[in-house]
């Protein structure tokens, strides 16, 4: 049975944000998101029945393609990919990528933690919200956690979210202000000056113009 997932689009860029800010990526954007973020500044991809399913092998040889121009990592987003089982899409672009190499290109996976991880990736970027928690597993296995700040209320839940990692592996800390949010630039801004373990987070591909 051939595998399909909803696709909103998949292109090759630099990643914007974060802890991979600047490198070469190729990302999948997956539709289908419940979590409704007011902010969220890619509703159109929260509803599945407005994009074609697509074959995971597809997608795979898309990613293959873009590795051989540059690309160090595919980053799998939404939406909320893990609103989906990402088993068969992962272990496709793992098997298309290493045929030539023999080195499958890492997996990156940005997801809000809403949802069980599946996929095994390489890479697990948690931007949690406060309306919708994150589960502890998920805060068990990411690499880097990134919480958008719009109000105080953001930085109290950052805090906690990180205090509770420590129990497990230390994720890199980011705080990434809302867009266009002054408050939440400045808030940012000031807490990361004066709280060294976290880093400042920016929409360098919003600031560029490119996706």
């Amino acid at each position: 049975m051939v595998a399909t997932l909803p696709v909103v689009e998949h292109f090759h860029s630099l990643q914007g944000e974060g802890a991979h800010v600047g490198r070469s990526a190729f990302f999948i954007r997956l539709a289908l998101c419940k979590v409704g973020c007011t902010w969220c500044d890619t509703k159109n991809s929260w509803s599945e029945k407005n994009y074609p399913q697509k074959d995971v092998f597809d997608l795979a040889k898309a990613t293959l393609e873009a590795r051989n121009k540059g690309a160090n990592f595919v980053v799998i987003t939404g939406g909320e990919p893990l609103h989906h089982d990402l088993n068969p899409l992962c272990d496709a672009i793992r098997d298309v990528t290493a045929w030539e190499t023999h080195q499958a290109i890492p997996i990156h996976i940005e997801t809000s933690g809403v949802d069980t991880i599946s996929g095994n990736p390489s890479w697990i970027t948690l931007s949690p919200k406060r309306h919708a928690r994150p589960k502890i597993e998920v805060l068990k296995r990411c690499h880097e956690l990134k919480v958008i700040i719009h109000e105080v209320e953001d930085l109290l839940f950052a805090e906690e979210l990180a205090k509770t990692t420590q129990n497990f592996q230390e994720p890199l800390l980011f705080l990434q202000p809302g867009w266009n949010n002054k408050k939440g630039n400045k808030l940012a801004f000031e807490y990361v000056k004066s709280n060294p373990n976290w880093r400042l987070s920016v929409q360098t591909h919003k600031w560029l113009g490119v996706l």
